[in-house]
């Protein structure tokens, strides 16, 4: 890796037409005034690293569950999945993740398995850092099957600024750890609901890595 590869890292195609919109922008504003124009160029770059989309190195061992965001652990607490996934009404051990509108939005698998169920719900748009916003904001639900059979959930949530949640895979895709499933645009969550009996091996306020950081480990709940 060269110089140039560890400060430009490639754009992922859903930020393509919000980068040439702040450009169209930036000349107009430098028809104005130079210095709204090196504002918009500002905002251009930043745009452009917003939807950044860098590559991973995701750990290969089995049971891994990691981060589906890069960001900070925001909450740890039990908490019922969302009830359009159709999971049982048990409190699981929910972690969420906060992104800000400074981090990469491209959200990965937690674990390998198959997407037995996804459920959007519309909503409103309170700070995403709130333990509210799980309950009340718009949301985009899925539930992973793993391969011994037992179920996880992770939830997409929009934030006080974003306003579309956006998926790339539909019911019944078969996913490998690390693996894009979606993004959120402008600042936004991830909760994962951890199966019944699974730790979480992260503390609030540990800044996440999307498909590198370890959240549990599955196999830790049957040996320990």
């Amino acid at each position: 890796m060269n110089m140039l590869d560890t400060f430009i890292k490639p754009m992922h195609p859903e930020g393509r037409r919000f980068v040439a919109i702040f450009a169209a922008g930036t000349v107009g504003l430098f028809l104005v005034s130079d210095v709204l124009g090196w504002i918009g160029v500002i905002l251009t770059i930043w745009c452009y690293y917003f939807f950044r989309d860098p590559e991973r190195v995701t750990p290969d061992r089995d049971g891994l569950i990691v981060s589906p965001a890069d960001g900070i652990v925001s909450l740890i607490e039990k908490a019922v999945p969302p009830t359009e996934l159709g999971m049982a009404d048990t409190p699981l051990t929910r972690v969420s993740v906060f992104m800000s509108v400074f981090n990469c939005h491209v959200n990965r698998a937690p674990i390998s398995g198959e997407i037995t169920s996804i459920a959007y719900r519309p909503g409103k748009f309170f700070n995403a850092s709130l333990d509210k916003a799980s309950v009340h904001n718009e949301r985009n639900s899925l539930c992973i099957r793993m391969q011994d059979g037992r179920d996880l959930a992770v939830v997409q949530i929009a934030g006080l600024v974003a306003r579309r949640i956006v998926s790339f895979v539909e019911p019944g895709a078969v996913m490998k750890t690390g693996e894009r499933f979606g993004l959120i645009r402008f600042g936004s969550r991830l909760d994962v609901y951890l199966p019944e009996g699974v730790d979480p091996l992260v503390s609030i306020g540990q800044t996440m890595i999307a498909g590198e950081t370890v959240i549990a480990e599955l196999n830790a709940a049957t040996t320990g």
